[in-house]
């Protein structure tokens, strides 16, 4: 399966504190808007999301569809598919994207230790 980028979003508690933190390990901005309380870094292909006040747990995301620049992929698996596939093999999701729909959507699933992973598609 072709899940997309990877990143890890975390719950930040100063946003300001954790940016100039990651820009000391070599990340750089990316995207995001500190007065919307959140930045995306990077360091090369690693990406970080820097979320303030968003939601209470560090979450995992994939990004189906895009490249580690936020570029559209020609070749992708669909959310929707991603989505069938791990409810046919019994996987509980917390939230499910409109099978009936295409292009952007979301889901949200928790593994065994209670990790939320998140799975945005953008495009």
């Amino acid at each position: 399966m072709k899940l997309g980028v990877f990143s890890i979003s975390l719950n930040v508690k100063d946003l300001k504190q954790s940016k100039e933190f990651y820009e000391i390990l070599g990340f750089t901005v990316f995207a995001g808007d500190m007065d919307k309380n959140y930045l995306i870094m990077k360091n090369e292909e690693t990406i970080v999301g820097l979320f303030q006040g968003m939601f209470e747990n560090n979450i995992m995301t994939f990004n189906p569809g895009w490249d580690a620049n936020a570029s559209k992929l020609e070749h992708f698996d669909d959310v929707r598919k991603i989505q069938a596939h791990l409810k046919t093999n019994g996987i509980k999701l917390q939230t499910e994207a409109d099978e009936k729909s295409n292009g952007p959507a979301s889901m949200v699933l928790q593994d065994p230790d209670g990790n939320t992973i998140l799975f945005d598609q953008h495009v």
